[in-house]
């Protein structure tokens, strides 16, 4: 029975501590409200609330530039120069001065010379007949023999006071290119006996004709 009641006093000592010590905290809280303790140390922890004010400084007062002065500006006038006194001169008769009129003689610069344009030559004229020193040598064309072609080209050939064939013209065709082309080659190739006229040689138009005939 003894030791029931130690072992239970124990117990009762350690859940009555933190009760006596949350009371006794309250106690002093109450004692620090009623004396003004508490309110002055929140007063040392709270900072002053410090208010700025910015003020704007006043415009400098506008400076109005003089408006201009208006001088007017007189010109001196010009000196009078004194008057002169007058001289009275004798009267004479002016002689009369007639100008003799000058004959002038102008010149007219001859007109330059015209000079005539030579006279064109005649345009050489077509004859019947011309005289080879080499006549065309004809040089048939293989495609042409192989493809039958025959014919008769009749070519127009202007031949120069040299002799020589200028120009080549087809005036008949023989109805194949191929032929054509083979008689104006061999035509090129030919020298003609200059075309007299007048003891001199004239430039004249012949016709050549060329026979292409298979044998």
């Amino acid at each position: 029975m003894s030791t029931l009641a130690f072992s239970a006093q124990p117990a009762t000592a350690r859940r009555m501590g933190p009760l006596a010590a949350i009371v006794g905290a309250h106690a002093l809280l109450f004692w620090l409200i009623a004396s003004g303790m508490l309110s002055q140390a929140v007063r040392v922890v709270v900072p002053q609330e410090v208010v700025l004010t910015f003020v704007t400084p006043p415009a400098p007062p506008k400076r109005t530039a003089p408006a201009p002065r208006q001088v007017e500006l007189t010109q001196p006038a010009p000196p009078t120069p004194p008057p002169l006194p007058a001289i009275a001169l004798p009267q004479e008769a002016a002689p009369s001065i007639a100008a003799a009129p000058v004959a002038v003689a102008v010149s007219t610069p001859a007109a330059p010379p015209v000079q005539t344009a030579p006279a064109a030559p005649p345009a050489p004229r077509l004859i019947s007949a011309v005289e080879y020193v080499q006549a065309p040598r004809i040089d048939y064309p293989a495609m042409s023999r192989r493809m039958g072609e025959q014919g008769k080209v009749v070519l127009r050939v202007l031949v120069n006071g040299k002799g020589l064939p200028e120009q080549v013209a087809v005036q008949a065709s023989s109805g194949f290119s191929r032929l054509d082309e083979a008689g104006k080659q061999a035509v090129q190739r030919a020298l003609f006996k200059p075309y007299m006229e007048d003891g001199r040689a004239v430039p004249v138009f012949v016709l050549v004709p060329l026979t292409f005939q298979l044998s």
